[in-house]
Formats: C-alpha cells, sequence, structure tokens
C-alpha cells in the first residue's frame, strides 16, 4: 500500500507528494490516474555516489514536466527530500531493488523508467526490470548496458569496431593471472563488473601481490568474471561525457585530467576545455564516442574514460579506452555549467525522442575561459586513514571555479576547497616521497625563489632535492621525524613552522610507521595542506610562484558564471 509521509503528526490531513510503500495499511491514500514516467534516482550517499547524480535525477524530471509528463522518482537520500522534494508529481522514499521499483511501476501503471540518470544502482537491475518485470527502460536497451558493464563484452566490442583499449584478459585461475602479467609486464589492473567508484579494482606491481588481491577481487562478483587489464603508467586520463540518440553523437565534452591516469576519475581534478591537449586529439577522441554510440546504439547519456599513452614507434599518441558507462556520470553537471548546455536536457529528449536537438560540437566553439574541478575529501573523518590516491575513490565532494587560464582557474580552486590554508612565504615546507622522479625538485624551483623554508625526514630526500633543482642555492635542512610519538611529531610541526607538506610516494603505505605515510597523515591530522599527487603538487607549486608575488593573490576581478558562459545560468 502506498501512503503519504504525515508532515503534520496527525493533526491535519497532510497533503504532501512525497510517499512511502508499506504492507501494515487496509487502503492507499492516493489514487493511480497519472500514469508518469518513473526516475530512478542515485540512493543513499556514499563515496562514488552524491548530489552529482541528484542534479541529474532532478534536471531530467524537469525536462519531462517541460514535455507535458507526469514524473514519480524513486529515491531513498534527505538531499532529495530537503531541496527537490516538489520537483517529481511523486517522490517515493524507497530503496531502489528490483523489487520495490516493480511495485511501484506496477501501482502506478508507469509509461516508462528512466535507468540513465541515477548512477549504478539503476543501472544495476536495469536487465531485470526489462526481462523479468517487462517493463519499458527508456533509452539505450538494457541488453546493451549490460554489454558495456560486463567487462569480458566490453572489450570484445571494442576490438570488433577497432577502438583500441589496454592488453586485457579474462581471469580464471591464479595461474593464468601470472602467467598473463609476466607477458604484459607489471602494473596490471584487476577489475571487477558493474562496479562504481572503483571498488575492489587493485593495481598490482608484484607476483606476490597479484596472488593475494586475487582473491579478494574474486569475491567482489562472484556472478561477473574479474578482468586483468596491462597497467599504463604516467599516461594521461581524459574524461568524455556524451549524449546520443539511436547511436548518433548528439553532444559532448572532453576534458582532461590533471593527475597521471591511475588516480580515479572522481579524484581527480578536471580541466574543460582542456589546457594542454591538441586539437586533434580532441577530435580523435570524438571519433572514438561516435564509434562507441554507435556500436552501442546509445540513446541517452554515456560516459567514458580514455588515456592517451606515449607512442613507443613515435608519432601521435596512443588513444586507449579504459572505461565507458550507458549513463549520466558525477560529471555532467560540471560539463553542463561549463559548456552552457544543460546535458540532460538533451537526454531526457533523446529518450523520448521528441524534439531532439540538432548534433552540435560544443568543443570546437571559441572560449575565452576554462574551468576546473578540484576534489574535496574528508580524510580527517577516518582516523588512521592513509592519504593517498589510487583507482578506488576516496573523494566526498568538489568545487569548480572558472578562470582566465590554467593557473588562475586551479588557484581559485584550491582555496576555495575547505579547511584550506595557504602556507605563506617564510613559513616551512616539509618533503618527502619518491626520489627516482624530478617531480620533487620542479617543486622547489617554483618555491625557492619565494622564500620559504625547506625541511625534509632523511638525507636522501635532501641530497635529491639540492643536486637535481636547477637552482644552486637551494638549501634543505633535515629534522627530526619521530615516527611513532605524535606529540612529539606535532611538536617538531610547531616548532620548524611546518605549513605545506609535500609527499609524492609510489605506492600506498604498507605498515603504521612507513616513513611517507606518518607524513600524510599527520599532515591531515595537524591541519595542514597536503599535496600527495606529483602532477597537481607540480601545477599548485607554479601557481604559488605566479600569484603569491602579487599582493591580489585571488583574481583581480569577480566575474559572474553568467558572464563567463555569456548568457543564461542553467
Amino acid at each position: 500500500f502506498v501512503k503519504r509521509i504525515d508532515t503534520l503528526a496527525a493533526e491535519f490531513p497532510a497533503d504532501t507528494n512525497y510517499l512511502y510503500t508499506t504492507y501494515n495499511a487496509t487502503s492507499h491514500d492516493i489514487e493511480f490516474n497519472d500514469h508518469g514516467i518513473i526516475v530512478l534516482g542515485s540512493g543513499v550517499y556514499r563515496i562514488g555516489s552524491s548530489v552529482e547524480f541528484d542534479w541529474c535525477a532532478v534536471n531530467a524530471t524537469l525536462s519531462l514536466k517541460e514535455q507535458g509528463k507526469k514524473t514519480a522518482m524513486i529515491n531513498y537520500n534527505p538531499e532529495t527530500y530537503s531541496t527537490d522534494f516538489d520537483v517529481a508529481d511523486r517522490l517515493y522514499f524507497e530503496e531502489l531493488s528490483y523489487e520495490r521499483v516493480m511495485d511501484i511501476y506496477e501501482l502506478e501503471s508507469s509509461t516508462g523508467v528512466v535507468v540513465s540518470v541515477g548512477g549504478q544502482l539503476p543501472q544495476n537491475i536495469a536487465l531485470r526490470l526489462q526481462e523479468t518485470g517487462k517493463a519499458k527502460v527508456l533509452g539505450t536497451n538494457p541488453e546493451d548496458i549490460d554489454k558495456a558493464e560486463d567487462r569480458h563484452k566490453f572489450s570484445q566490442i571494442l576490438d570488433s569496431i577497432g577502438v583500441d583499449q589496454p592488453a586485457w584478459k579474462e581471469l580464471r585461475s591464479i595461474g593464468e593471472a601470472k602467467d598473463f602479467a609476466n607477458e604484459v609486464s607489471y602494473p596490471v589492473l584487476v577489475r571487477p563488473s558493474y562496479v562504481l567508484s572503483g571498488a575492489a579494482m587493485t593495481v598490482i606491481r608484484s607476483e606476490d601481490e597479484l596472488e593475494e588481491k586475487l582473491t579478494a577481487a574474486s569475491n567482489v562478483s562472484p556472478d561477473h568474471p574479474v578482468v586483468i587489464t596491462k597497467f599504463i603508467e604516467g599516461a594521461q586520463e581524459i574524461d568524455v561525457d556524451a549524449v546520443a540518440g539511436n547511436g548518433k553523437l548528439l553532444v559532448h565534452a572532453v576534458s582532461e585530467h590533471i593527475e597521471n591516469a591511475g588516480v580515479h576519475s572522481g579524484d581527480a581534478s578536471l580541466v574543460l576545455p582542456p589546457s594542454s591537449l591538441s586539437e586533434k586529439t580532441v577530435d580523435r577522441v570524438k571519433e572514438i564516442a561516435q564509434k562507441v554510440a554507435k556500436a552501442w546504439n546509445i540513446t541517452g547519456p554515456f560516459n567514458m574514460q580514455v588515456i592517451s599513452a606515449e607512442n613507443p614507434n613515435g608519432g601521435e599518441s596512443l588513444l586507449k579506452v579504459i572505461e565507458c558507462n550507458l549513463r549520466a556520470s558525477r560529471s555532467f553537471p560540471f560539463v553542463s555549467k561549463v559548456l552552457g548546455t544543460n546535458f540532460i536536457d538533451v537526454a531526457t529528449r533523446a529518450l523520448l525522442d521528441r524534439d531532439v536537438p540538432e548534433p552540435v560540437d560544443l568543443m570546437k566553439e571559441q572560449r575565452d575561459y576554462l574551468a576546473v574541478k578540484v576534489p574535496q575529501f574528508a580524510w580527517t573523518r577516518l582516523a588512521g586513514a592513509d592519504p593517498y590516491l589510487g583507482v578506488e575513490m576516496s573523494s566526498t565532494g568538489e568545487m569548480a571555479c572558472f578562470g582566465k587560464d590554467l593557473v588562475e582557474a586551479y588557484w581559485t580552486a584550491m582555496q576555495s576547497t575547505m579547511n584550506f590554508r595557504l602556507p605563506q612565504p617564510g613559513e616551512g615546507l616539509l618533503f618527502g616521497g619518491d626520489t627516482q622522479t624530478t617531480d620533487l625538485a620542479r617543486i622547489v624551483d617554483f618555491l625557492n625563489p619565494l622564500e620559504y623554508r625547506l625541511y625534509a625526514a632523511n638525507d636522501e630526500v635532501k641530497q635529491h632535492l639540492e643536486s637535481q633543482s636547477k637552482d644552486g642555492s637551494v638549501k634543505v635542512e633535515v629534522i627530526e621525524f619521530p615516527k611513532e610519538d605524535k606529540r612529539a611529531l606535532r611538536e617538531v610541526f610547531e616548532k620548524y613552522d611546518i605549513r605545506g607538506v609535500f609527499n609524492l610516494a609510489k605506492r600506498r603505505a604498507s605498515s603504521l610507521v612507513d616513513e611517507d605515510y606518518v607524513m600524510r597523515r599527520n599532515a591531515v591530522d595537524f591541519g595542514v595542506p597536503l599535496f600527495m599527487e606529483p602532477r597537481t603538487a607540480v601545477l599548485f607549486a607554479q601557481c604559488m610562484s605566479e600569484k603569491l608575488p602579487k599582493k591580489e593573490g585571488v583574481p583581480d576581478e569577480v566575474r559572474r558564471w553568467s558572464d563567463f558562459i555569456g548568457g543564461k545560468p542553467l
């Protein structure tokens, strides 16, 4: 039975549009005359599933209403109730399980269900809704969704349409896995199917690690095989958000990650329009998107991750597709607002096949700005967790800012993140991590002229910084670093006035007394800005070198969002 959520403590009849279902009743509170379209939301908030998908679901609902359709949304997070409770004609506070969705679908005698705007949960039940429940799923056929979610089917289709991808193999035994890993050489990536935010994905760097981790990955999704892929280090990752109608590309956005490939797209800093990709590369990415849209006969939103890797034979870089989701992604609100085109509105029109706009290449337009989306982390809420970025998502929020160039946009975005205090010239900076690359030395080259005091926890880092930096005047002091005494370490931070930590470790710590782990963790615990990813750390050091000598520090002009995009905000 469907009941209204009582907002008036039973003193008066509550006339609300938010509902729940129960077996403990004898009658319905409403009549089912709407026969509306059901929009499935994102479900509860957790890492990887948050307000971005709510934005997509709400905008899909608004677009459906504009087309004269009645709507019912099923979602069960409080955010929808606090901000968007009146957007849908009916709002069901129910779990996104097959049984509950079908109960509501049948009661409402619904004319269709939208599964592509709520993230991963609706996708997981799409095939069952169509095949078992005989529900009308709007947009891309759930059988095609399954072909994209199943890593084996996905890779086979990419091969058939001539789209490159990293070398891969389906896993059936640990012996096979070892042979394949030795054939393509480590590192490799173990990835299960049907996962959100990289859950259980692991980068493996040795045979012992492979044996240890494979068991965990296999247990995640026993019904779906696990695929092992060659992991390409140092490659650049490109994000593609797009909308197609009957296999034809309608709109698309190509964003670049600042971080190297291997950092989850939800933790990466996105730049749109891309600042370092050539026009030819952007065109090649569009061609791949067109091939994918046609191969899967996509109608609605989809998202791809592509990596750009150096070609060992010289010539233009290799573009390899590493993932494709036939649904809206968490960057859809960002690209819509930066490009001034509501991708979800276009997608909803494609789902209904009504008033579908003509294809347009938004990436060809010249813009006098770019925008950067940076992640927000909640390391302080997870005592002892290692603040390290990998293929599993860690961020709990995001911040996007506009600027006239990459330095201005990134500088503004980083200062807008929560609890961020900029280290001032004359204060102390602590360095640590991988000395096999030039990244730490490049950071010091940017910062040394600003007269920061530079510290390291060991001689290796000190010698690396002093010998590798271009400026021969760099002086680094090795300080005491009590790894097992937090109180003593806090006193060290205070004694040397350490206000920033650059720790570029190559891999996650294996013990609680690992020097890099202690440095990262305590930077978080002491409220000191931490930079632990090489490319973003170098970029922020560049921002500091360009912006700090100027008195204003932040952009000297403030422009409204609508001024940037040259029109009415979405």
